[in-house]
């Protein structure tokens, strides 16, 4: 998610506008997400002192709320079923290509901050399973084989963006 100006203009207003009311944290705690994509430690940091609420207590609540992240997503995100009709068709055997050919457990990001891992309790697509969505895009009857397939694919279109990207610069040099 990228910090734009009317996300930025709404954290700001949310902080400007905290006036001591109860109850306030929670969507301190939202409008900080939404403008950084996720909460980072200076956030954290900056709400304590707004709101007087001491930064173990604002971390507890973070922690506490699945709904919070405290590490950046990466850009792609894969929801992996785990549901009961993906379940019966093997999507632990899904999970676990996932995990292994990303490098990361569930709810990790890859270090190149490519792909985030999450497991969901149902997609809604039961015909298809074992499912997985990549950003809003759905996979469906899938194996091991065509697991590494798409990452496959979803990198080589990153490589190929890169390199259209450098090829853009380079032609402005």
């Amino acid at each position: 998610m990228i910090a734009t100006p009317a996300r930025e203009e709404n954290f700001n207003y949310r902080l400007w506008r905290y006036d001591g009311a109860p109850g306030e944290l929670i969507p301190l705690l939202q409008s900080a997400q939404d403008h950084f994509g996720y909460i980072p430690r200076r956030a954290i940091s900056y709400i304590a002192e707004v709101t007087g609420v001491p930064e173990s207590e604002v971390f507890g609540v973070i922690t506490f709320y699945s709904q919070f992240r405290l590490q950046p997503m990466g850009k792609h995100v894969i929801k992996a079923c785990d549901g009961t009709a993906c379940h019966v068709q093997n999507s632990r055997m899904i999970i676990d290509t996932l995990e292994d050919e990303l490098g990361v457990e569930v709810d990790g990001t890859t270090s190149d901050g490519l792909f985030t891992l999450a497991t969901v309790a149902c997609l809604g697509c039961c015909s298809l399973a074992p499912v997985l969505m990549i950003n809003d895009d759905t996979h469906g009857r899938l194996t091991p084989q065509s697991v590494r397939k798409l990452l496959r694919e979803y990198r080589r279109r990153e490589e190929a963006a890169r390199a259209q990207t450098a090829a853009a610069c380079g032609d402005r040099a």
